[in-house]
């Protein structure tokens, strides 16, 4: 199934009974990040890294509400994409604009003096601040094609979380257009800005039931059928991995066909469920997974490098 985003006036040509498209909040997301991941820590293996996590997301909530980002007139462009089934934020075509590092010194300035961050990222943060604006592009356009290795492990999820803060800001402005699904085409990639999922979530409320696709950039959401796989949209060979519990609200799903699995977590079992903040707290079951040879399709920005 693919997913458009199209100006407002052609809504009323196409059923959306189910929204295809749930975009992002980002003035309570990542606060509400911030606080799963401290939930999370408690008692946790690895507390001191969910804790660490939690920073970052506390200072990108601080950013969404200091530095807000007003998305331009894309009217023209949404109508191009659409006819070509392309997502309009692109990270490989949408030109980011000077907002953008401005978020990362707004960030910079947040994490420097923070003495609750490992001396490693604080030293990262320097390294980044001290880049030309040049190199701060370069890098990003690396780490958005997947290569974390010219800024380094642990100056991408600094420069992950600008970007994500910039990238949600503009999705969550394309509420006033509208999102239609027709049949065919690509649903593996975020139809808003083309970035692979970090996790997929079976949603309550007003979605109860549906699976979407968590964006790892942007964060939008963005739905697919259950027992299908989000990688190669097989339904063959899908197969449930748990740690402890059948009831578990986390679990990996694998497919056979192209031996990739995805992480999907269940609000039905766990309202509090984060994309994000619940994969990191389940690093167990990836090990478990790939220990039967599957391979993850989709990025978490504090793993980059790692």
């Amino acid at each position: 199934m693919a997913i458009r985003i199209v100006p407002e006036h052609d809504i009323q040509r196409h059923s959306i009974a189910i929204a295809p498209l749930r975009l992002p909040q980002p003035r309570s997301l990542y606060r509400e990040r911030a606080a799963r991941l401290l939930t999370l820590a408690e008692g946790h293996a690895m507390a001191d890294f969910l804790r660490f996590a939690a920073r970052i997301a506390h200072h990108q909530d601080a950013l969404v509400h200091a530095q807000p980002v007003a998305l331009p007139d894309i009217a023209g462009l949404l109508t191009t994409c659409a006819a070509h089934e392309l997502p309009p934020l692109s990270v490989d075509g949408w030109q980011r604009q000077p907002d953008w590092q401005a978020l990362l010194d707004g960030l910079l300035e947040r994490v420097r003096p923070d003495a609750g961050l490992p001396p490693a990222v604080q030293a990262a943060a320097e390294r980044l601040a001290a880049a030309t604006l040049a190199e701060r592009e370069q890098w990003a356009d690396a780490l958005l094609a997947g290569d974390a290795a010219p800024v380094g492990p642990a100056a991408a999820p600094l420069l992950w979380a600008a970007l994500s803060v910039y990238w949600s800001q503009l999705a969550a402005q394309l509420a006033d257009y509208a999102a239609i699904a027709s049949p065919d085409g690509q649903h593996a990639l975020c139809p808003v800005c083309g970035s692979a999922p970090v996790a997929s979530v079976v949603r309550i409320g007003d979605a109860a039931g549906l699976r979407y696709l968590h964006c790892s950039l942007c964060e939008s959401e963005w739905h697919l059928v259950r027992s299908q796989c989000s990688h190669c949209d097989a339904s063959r060979d899908i197969g449930y991995w748990v740690l402890d519990s059948e009831d578990a609200a986390t679990r990996a799903e694998s497919c056979g066909d192209c031996h990739g699995y995805l992480k999907l977590m269940r609000q039905d079992k766990d309202p509090a469920v984060d994309p994000v903040a619940d994969d990191l707290a389940t690093l167990a079951l990836d090990a478990l997974v790939e220990q039967q040879g599957y391979a993850r399709t989709g990025p978490n920005p504090f793993l980059f490098g790692a």
